[in-house]
C-alpha cells in the first residue's frame, strides 16, 4: 500500500476515540508494509517511519503510544539488527537517524535537540555521517598511552554482556592494569560482575518498552553518568568502549569525542569472519585496535555469597544420592518465537528423569506469568510419579531427595551460581547459555525462532568447554516439529559430556 493509504487510515482514526487495539493493528500493518517494500526491492519507504513516529508521539498516554513504538522496534528494528548483513546495518542506521530527527523536533524532544546540538549534530545527515565515520574508525589504543579510566557501555541484554563486554574488560585489563573500569548498565550486572573488584558498576535501566522518547531517555542518563565519571579525570586519559550498545542506539547517538571512542561494529559482515561467535568477533576487533593478538573467553564474576549458597545446596543434593545435577531454563527473554513448545519441555524433563540419581533444577523464571507456567509444568511431572519440590534460592535445607525435579525461584546471579556448581545446563537461546559457557559448564542450547545461520553462529554460547546447539525450525512448518527427534538429538549431544 502507498503511504497515503495508511496516512488516511491514521487521520480517520484520530477523528474518533482512539483505542490501544486500533493503534496496535494499524501500527503493525504499517511496520510490516515497510518490510514488504524493503524485502522485495530494498526500497526504503520513509513516510512509513515518519507515520509510526507521529503515532508514538501524538499523545502522553502510554496505552496509546506504546503499541506503535513496539511495532517500530520489534518488527522493523529487530529484524534489521538480526540479519548481520551490511545493507541491513546501513538501513538500521537510516531508520534510527530518521526516528531521532523526528523526535528532536517535537515539543517533548527539546532536551534531545539541545544535546545533539552540543555535539555539533544538527540534522539527519549529520547523524548518518557520524555513524558511518565510527564504523570505519581506525582508532588504535597503544599500551604506551596513559589511560586512567575506561568506561564500558552495557549491551543491555545479559547474554550479550557476558559474551562481549566481559571479553572487552579482560583484554583491556591486561593492557591497562592500573585503569579504573566503569560499567554502565543494569543492576543485574552487579550479580554477575560483583565478584570482580576491578569493575565499578553505575546503574542505568534501559527501557525496552514505552514510547520513543522514553526509549531514548537512557541516552540522556548515560551522558549524565559519563559526565560525572569524567569530571575528576583528565579528558585525554579517559576512553569509552561501545560494544554496539542500545544505550547509544547501536552507535547512532553520540556519547564521547570520536578520538577516544571505540565502537565494536558487531553487526557488520564486511570485515570479520562470518563463522565467528560474538566472543571471537570481539577478540578479533580488540586485536585490531590494540595491535596485540590475544584471546579471552567470556567470564562472569558472581557475587561470593551466591556461590557459597549454591555450593552448599549442591553438596546437600549429592549427599542425598544425586550423581548428576542439571540446570534447565525454559525462559525466552520475552521472545516467544524462541520457544518450541510445552510438549518438548514436558517430554525433555521426563526423559532426563529416566536417568538414575539425577536432579533437575528448573529455573522458575521471573514474573507471575512465567511462574504460573513453570508451576503447571512441574505439576505435570509430578502427575507422572516423579518427586517434585518447589523452592527458592537459599531455602533448600529441606531437600530430602537425590532424584527428581526442583523448581527454583531465583535472581540472575543466583541461577548463575547454581549453573557454576551443576554438571550441565540445557535451555533455549537465552542469557543462561552464555553464563554456562563462561563458567565452563557443558551446555546444550535449543535454538528456535530463527533460520538465519549467521545469527545462530554469532549467538551460540562460546567457552572453554562443550557448548552445543540443537536447531529447531519453528518458522517454516511448526506443525511438522518432531519432539521425539529433537530430544534424541539433545540426548546424543549430551552423551559426550554426561559421564560422571
Amino acid at each position: 500500500m502507498k503511504s497515503s493509504y495508511y496516512s488516511e487510515k491514521w487521520s480517520a482514526l484520530t477523528t474518533q476515540a482512539v483505542d490501544p487495539n486500533s493503534m496496535r493493528r494499524l501500527s503493525r500493518q504499517i511496520a510490516y508494509s515497510f518490510l514488504d517494500y524493503y524485502l522485495k526491492d530494498c526500497y526504503y519507504e520513509k513516510e512509513y517511519i515518519d507515520l509510526l513516529c507521529e503515532m508514538t508521539t501524538f499523545s502522553e498516554d502510554p496505552k496509546l503510544i506504546n503499541p506503535p513504538a513496539e511495532a517500530l522496534f520489534s518488527i522493523i528494528v529487530e529484524s534489521l539488527c538480526d540479519d548481520f548483513e551490511e545493507l541491513q546495518t546501513m538501513t538500521y542506521n537510516k531508520v534510527m537517524a530518521q526516528v531521532i530527527s523526528y523526535c528532536r523536533n517535537v515539543p517533548a524532544g527539546k532536551e534531545l535537540d539541545l544535546t545533539l546540538n552540543d555535539f555539533g549534530i544538527y540534522s539527519y545527515n549529520d547523524l548518518l555521517d557520524r555513524i558511518n565515520r565510527i564504523r570505519i574508525n581506525n582508532n588504535s589504543l597503544s599500551s604506551q598511552k596513559r589511560i586512567r579510566k575506561i568506561i564500558l557501555l552495557s549491551r543491555v541484554t545479559i547474554g550479550a554482556d557476558v559474551a562481549i563486554t566481559s571479553v572487552v574488560f579482560q583484554r583491556l585489563n591486561m593492557i591497562f592494569p592500573e585503569a579504573q573500569f566503569v560499567l554502565i548498565g543494569s543492576s543485574k550486572l552487579e550479580e554477575l560482575y560483583g565478584g570482580n573488584p576491578r569493575i565499578k558498576i553505575r546503574r542505568l535501566a534501559y527501557s525496552r518498552k514505552g514510547g520513543l522518547l522514553e526509549r531514548l531517555s537512557s541516552w540522556h542518563s548515560a551522558l549524565k553518568i559519563i559526565q560525572e565519571e569524567t569530571a575528576s579525570c583528565p579528558a585525554e586519559e579517559t576512553i569509552l568502549m561501545d560494544p554496539d550498545s542500545r544505550l547509544s542506539q547501536l552507535g547512532v547517538l553520540p556519547l564521547f569525542p570520536l578520538d577516544r571512542y571505540f565502537f565494536f561494529d558487531s553487526r557488520s559482515d564486511s570485515s570479520l569472519n562470518k563463522t565467528m561467535s560474538m566472543a571471537e568477533l570481539a577478540n578479533s576487533w580488540l586485536d585490531k585496535i590494540l595491535g596485540d593478538k590475544n584471546f579471552c573467553y567470556p567470564e562472569v564474576w558472581i557475587t561470593r555469597s551466591y556461590v557459597d549458597i549454591a555450593t552448599h545446596f549442591c553438596k546437600m543434593l549429592r549427599n542425598k544420592g544425586s550423581k548428576r545435577i542439571i540446570v534447565v531454563n525454559f525462559g525466552v527473554g520475552a521472545n516467544p518465537r524462541k520457544r518450541v513448545g510445552r510438549c518438548l519441555e514436558e517430554d525433555l524433563l521426563l526423559t532426563l528423569l529416566q536417568e538414575p540419581n539425577t536432579v533437575i533444577l528448573l529455573d522458575k523464571g521471573f514474573g507471575d506469568e512465567e511462574l504460573d507456567y513453570t508451576n503447571t509444568l512441574m505439576n505435570t511431572i509430578k502427575e507422572q510419579g516423579h518427586s517434585v519440590l518447589h523452592s527458592s534460592f537459599g531455602s533448600g535445607d529441606n531437600v530430602g531427595f537425590g532424584w527428581g525435579l526442583i523448581g527454583i525461584q531465583s535472581r540472575i546471579g543466583e541461577i548463575a551460581a547454581l549453573i557454576a556448581k551443576c554438571d550441565e545446563f540445557i535451555g533455549y537461546d537465552s542469557a543462561c547459555q552464555h553464563i554456562a559457557a563462561a563458567l565452563g559448564t557443558p551446555c546444550v542450547t535449543v535454538f528456535a525462532g530463527s533460520n538465519n545461520m549467521r545469527f545462530t553462529r554469532r549467538w551460540s554460547a562460546y567457552g572453554r568447554k562443550s557448548s552445543n546447539i540443537v536447531h529447531v525450525d519453528t518458522l517454516t512448518d511448526p506443525s511438522s516439529i518432531e519432539v521425539e527427534g529433537i530430544i534424541t538429538r539433545i540426548m546424543h549431544l549430551r552423551s559426550g559430556h554426561n559421564q560422571v
